[in-house]
């Protein structure tokens, strides 16, 4: 029986993207810094890591189907904050961000990371972002990583 199972090592040669939104930029850019300072501290070069922004999370499934099509990056690292306001816009915008990324990472291959916080306040959002629950940008830069080199192992 085969056991396969992704590190913290990025393939060599891998290039990354991160697609943040500009919306709560406060939030967002912490995001993009953590995020970057993981990829560093894993062997990924700041040359390797393309940093795209868009204006909301409503925007970045388009932003990472086009460079999942471009097949020139190991992994999508997808960062934006939505924070839940007095009508269901939340809603729409939050959910249709999950699921369009979900769905380049199904159609391209390419694992897409999903940092997109879904909060109800913004002190939920500066928890997430550097406080007393990290950095949710670290986090799936990480998990890029890993995938990446998970990837490189399946058959």
């Amino acid at each position: 029986m085969a056991h396969y199972e992704g590190d913290l090592r990025a393939p060599e040669g891998a290039r990354f993207a991160i697609i943040a939104s500009r919306w709560n930029a406060r939030i967002t850019d912490v995001l993009v810094a953590g995020a970057r300072q993981s990829l560093a501290g894993n062997g990924v070069g700041e040359d390797a890591i393309d940093v795209i922004r868009v204006p909301g999370a409503w925007e970045i499934p388009v932003a990472a189907a086009r460079v999942a099509a471009g097949s020139a990056h190991a992994g999508i690292i997808a960062l934006g904050c939505v924070i839940r306001g007095d009508t269901r816009h939340y809603e729409h915008v939050a959910d249709r961000c999950a699921e369009g990324l979900m769905r380049v990472q199904l159609d391209f291959g390419v694992p897409v990371l999903n940092g997109v916080l879904a909060v109800e306040r913004i002190e939920d959002a500066e928890a997430r972002a550097g406080g007393s629950h990290g950095n949710k940008g670290e986090e799936v830069a990480l998990a890029a990583v890993e995938m990446a080199q998970l990837l490189e192992q399946l058959p």
